[in-house]
């Protein structure tokens, strides 16, 4: 059977295709009367009509289409992301679509044979502006999320409170005694770990000392990390491990446990996201809860805004309050 067109809603209602036009478009109101728009409507619906939005937006110029570029979706955080910016996209009639960059935070390829003919804007999370040429340049409104907010390319900026959430960190472990801190950093470069680490050392006093090892973000890349630092007599040995990210924490709490080392007794580990790892494994894990999906729904609000012509309707870039949930791996220093 052949799709049903507008024509053919016209002749089984009865009506011109004119009239079809106004009632499926919402637009016959003071033109056509409400018990034909009421028959027009259910005309449609009895015939399984649907709107050819392929025609429609190449008419209006417009996709309805966003891409969302994110550098891996192994990781939890991009996935509550995602969630967040469909939702605010489904309410306004918009889709959108996920691409995780091939080279994770490096340069992006395009997915289309023309990003610009395929889309209307791009939300990209946890990238580097300059990563973003292949997907259109200036063509494309671009919203840069958890991303350096200096980029001069970006039509808007939505970014968390990292820099408060290190701080908050800092000050739980201090307020428990501890003064021989490990950063176990991330080995990706971007920016959110550098804000990560340089809030670190502004937070800590003089009289603490910190170390840094940076792993790949995975559990046996940290644990082989963390296995040789903690391998060392008890005086010498961090009594604090901050991790860039929870998937680290996990990793850390498995050298030690290798080790034979007690957490929070022998050890504190701190981590960053609150995802799902947090409270899987044992004890359950202190760390920095993110709100993905509201950095998701911001940043498809913030696109929306630069769509619709009114980037004077953007708030001011704002970091979203982020928050130290405080569970079993974090407790008073060893007296050692």
């Amino acid at each position: 059977m052949t799709r049903p067109t507008s024509r053919d809603v016209a002749t089984a209602a009865g009506v011109s295709q004119a009239t079809v036009s106004l009632v499926l478009g919402d637009k016959w109101r003071g033109r056509v009367s409400e018990r034909t728009a009421d028959h027009v409507r259910h005309t449609a619906t009895e015939l399984g009509y649907r709107p050819n939005l392929a025609a429609r937006n190449l008419r209006l110029g417009s996709t309805r289409t966003a891409l969302l570029v994110v550098p891996a979706l192994t990781n939890e955080f991009f996935a509550r992301v995602y969630t967040g910016a469909a939702r605010i996209a489904a309410e306004h009639g918009f889709g959108v679509v996920l691409y995780p960059s091939p080279d994770g935070t490096g340069p992006a390829r395009n997915p289309f044979a023309s990003a610009r003919a395929a889309l209307d804007g791009v939300i990209a999370s946890s990238m580097a502006a300059d990563a973003l040429h292949a997907l259109g340049g200036d063509a494309l409104p671009l919203v840069m999320l958890d991303s350096d907010p200096t980029a001069d390319t970006a039509h808007a900026h939505v970014n968390l409170a990292i820099a408060d959430g290190m701080r908050q960190t800092a000050q739980h472990l201090l307020t428990h005694g501890h003064h021989r801190f490990l950063h176990l950093a991330s080995a990706i470069d971007s920016w959110t770990f550098d804000v990560r680490a340089a809030a670190l050392a502004a937070h800590l006093p003089p009289t603490t000392e910190l170390r840094t090892v940076r792993a790949h973000l995975s559990v046996e890349a940290a644990r082989t990390a963390m296995e040789s630092v903690l391998d060392t007599p008890a005086d010498r040995r961090p009594t604090a491990v901050v991790c860039d990210d929870d998937i680290l924490a996990a990793g850390a709490c498995k050298a030690a446990r290798r080790l034979g080392l007690r957490i929070p007794e022998d050890l504190s580990v701190t981590g960053f996201d609150d995802l799902a790892l947090a409270t899987a494994i044992e004890p359950e894990l202190t760390t920095v809860h993110l709100p993905a999906e509201r950095v998701g729904e911001e940043g498809m609000t913030a696109l929306l805004a630069v769509l619709e012509g009114s980037p004077g309707s953007l708030r001011p870039p704002v970091d979203i309050p982020v928050h130290l949930v405080v569970r079993d791996s974090t407790g008073p220093a060893p007296t050692t």
